[in-house]
């Protein structure tokens, strides 16, 4: 393990720059990769027991963990005898404990073995990062793959629940071959997992692509529900279970139109998705109960993609029209977003890329966010510069943001000098206000 410290000059939690930019914390640097790609796709968790316990990770192996609220970071690198190949997914449970979700390469040859993507992992740790269990696993059902998946916790009982995408054969032009979404839970802290359910009602192909059913999400309701949308074929698709996911609606519901599709391309990057988030409110706030969904499209134009918002405050049942949550005047590209809840707020917050200040493919990092139930939303650079992502390196498939008794920590991917590194600020909502608040005079 490596530890970086960072003078106390550099960091001082929660203010900002000058600027009006909160000061970026880098994660990672790219170095040591050992000839694996560089890290993107990061994660974060901040501990639902203790907000200073933060942990992120990204690809392929990656860990961070912080123990004093990002002062001080410790990086590591995760082992699992199912192999760690990409798509991590950090959470945390109401005990402290946090879960580190992958997929899977049992034999270490990667892409050349039949046996990758074979399961979804699960490993666990009861110390804030430093040392992780060597993981169950939920799907193991070969020749099929198992791929995007996330996860959520049942803050009322630490019931986990983890929904992705499995494909009869990965990237297969054969029109047998489907794609659909899975659910699996565990209910004793990740020991054991479900039998997997197919929970979609429409089939997709298996090409990765906008007809692939793909970027499942799970949530919570208040009273135990689990709510869950993806993207198929440029549509939102909603699907919900009231008895702790052994049933779900026979008929899954169309949120929105996604015009354009979940593949989009943007200039710069190789490639890019506008898949859901989906959020319930479960605080004490007058919005308790609502359930949004967060996702990016192009019904703008293929140049100006934009981060969109529904909600739901009948379980689902009915949807608003999408509100656009970039509050830019320009037809320029902001994409890649993600969603989180406070929950002991009710506050809404996303992140995402953003051109708004360049004519050309120069990229900052938004912070959007929404104290009136996704009526309206304040938006604020949190990037101190901007980049220009390389298409000839793989910049991955999401961002990750989380939010916790004030404190919003997210986690983004910059490309420099043909490489990517992990960035990350630590910011506290009041300081968040009074930074709009001092630009709105």
């Amino acid at each position: 393990m490596q530890k970086y410290y960072w003078a106390f000059w550099v960091f001082i939690l929660g203010t900002h720059s000058v600027f009006g930019q909160f000061k970026n914390i880098m994660l990672d640097d790219g170095a040591g990769t050992g000839g694996k790609l560089t890290p993107c796709e990061p994660s974060v968790a901040i501990s639902l027991k203790n907000k200073n316990h933060i942990v992120a990770s990204a690809i392929l192996d990656k860990i961070y963990y912080t123990k004093d609220g990002g002062k001080t970071w410790t990086k590591s690198r995760l082992k699992s005898p199912y192999g760690v190949w990409g798509d991590p997914v950090v959470i945390s449970d109401t005990k402290g404990h946090f879960y580190y979700f992958h997929l899977s390469d049992p034999t270490g040859r990667n892409w050349q073995s039949e046996e990758i993507l074979d399961r979804i992992v699960c490993q666990k740790s009861k110390n804030v990062g430093k040392k992780w269990s060597k993981g169950t696993y939920m799907g193991y059902n070969p020749p099929k793959d198992q791929d995007k998946e996330w996860a959520v916790v049942n803050p009322q009982n630490n019931h986990i629940y983890v929904t992705w995408t499995q494909f009869d054969k990965y990237d297969s032009k054969d029109p047998k071959d489907e794609s659909n979404i899975l659910f699996s839970k565990s209910e004793n802290g990740g020991k054991s997992w479900s039998k997997p359910l197919i929970i979609n009602e429409i089939a997709g192909d298996c090409l990765d692509g906008d007809q692939t059913t793909e970027g499942a999400v799970p949530a919570v309701g208040t009273k135990g529900e689990i709510y869950v949308s993806w993207s198929y074929d440029s549509k939102i698709y909603f699907d919900k279970s009231l008895d702790g996911g052994k049933t779900w609606l026979d008929t899954d519901l169309i949120v929105a139109e996604q015009q354009g599709g979940w593949d989009i391309n943007i200039d710069g990057v190789n490639r890019s998705n506008g898949m859901p988030v989906t959020f319930c409110d479960l605080s004490n706030s007058k919005f308790r109960g609502t359930v949004y969904i967060n996702w990016a499209d192009q019904r703008n134009g293929e140049n100006d993609t934009d981060i969109w918002l529904a909600k739901s405050i009948d379980g689902g049942k009915t949807w608003s029209e999408s509100k656009r949550v970039n509050d830019d005047k320009t037809t320029r590209q902001q994409y890649l977003t993600w969603m989180t809840i406070d929950q002991t707020t009710g506050y809404l917050y996303t992140i995402f890329y953003d051109r708004r200040n360049y004519d050309d493919l120069q990229t900052d990092v938004y912070l959007a966010y929404s104290t009136d139930g996704g009526e309206t939303f304040k938006n604020v650079k949190i990037s101190e510069k901007s980049f220009t992502a390389n298409p000839d390196v793989f910049f991955g498939d999401y961002n990750h943001i989380s939010a916790h008794d004030g404190r919003i920590v997210p986690v983004w991917t910059r490309a420099d000098d043909g490489k990517t590194s992990v960035w990350t600020t630590i910011i506290e909502h009041s300081e968040l206000e009074k930074l709009v608040e001092t630009k709105q005079k």
